[in-house]
């Protein structure tokens, strides 16, 4: 059973979060196809290789008229520093108050050797141009997951 609380189909109404300026971004006004990314925390091994997988394939996702959100729940200087020592060129968005994380289901208990925490299951998320939910990973494996969301939307546009 899947912790999400959408399902392939269903239509996002609202995401508005402020980005690592401070300003609060709608990631749904906009006619592109939209990658929301939800991930744990800026500047560990894994959330660090995705957004850097994300980032060298930005160009090939602009092709496919396809913008790259990735939300955490780090504050925006967090982000704002994350993306300065990386040099990432895809936007991240705070959800401090968990908010969207919530409404997603992916603010989940967790559980790292036998100790149990709440934490954000790595999951991403394809919404079309009318901001309906396309595909869904869930449970990501970062390893080869950026080329896997590519190849998805190749296929899909062929």
């Amino acid at each position: 059973m899947s912790y999400l609380k959408y399902s392939l189909g269903d239509i996002v109404k609202e995401i508005k979060l402020p980005d690592s300026n401070g300003v609060l971004t709608d990631a749904l006004n906009s006619k592109n196809i939209k990658i929301i990314y939800f991930y744990p925390k800026d500047n560990t091994k894994g959330c660090t290789t995705e957004a850097l997988d994300f980032t060298s394939k930005v160009k090939d996702f602009k092709k496919y008229n396809t913008v790259i959100y990735g939300i955490s729940p780090d504050e925006g200087k967090k982000h704002f520093n994350f993306i300065a020592k990386n040099n990432l060129k895809i936007t991240l968005l705070s959800d401090t108050e968990k908010k969207i994380l919530n409404e997603f289901g992916v603010w989940q208990k967790k559980k790292l050797y036998g100790k149990e925490y709440m934490g954000v299951i790595r999951t991403t998320l394809l919404i079309d141009e009318n901001n309906k939910i396309i595909k869904i990973w869930e449970k990501v494996n970062v390893k080869n997951h950026v080329e896997e969301v590519l190849n998805f939307i190749k296929e899909m546009k062929q």
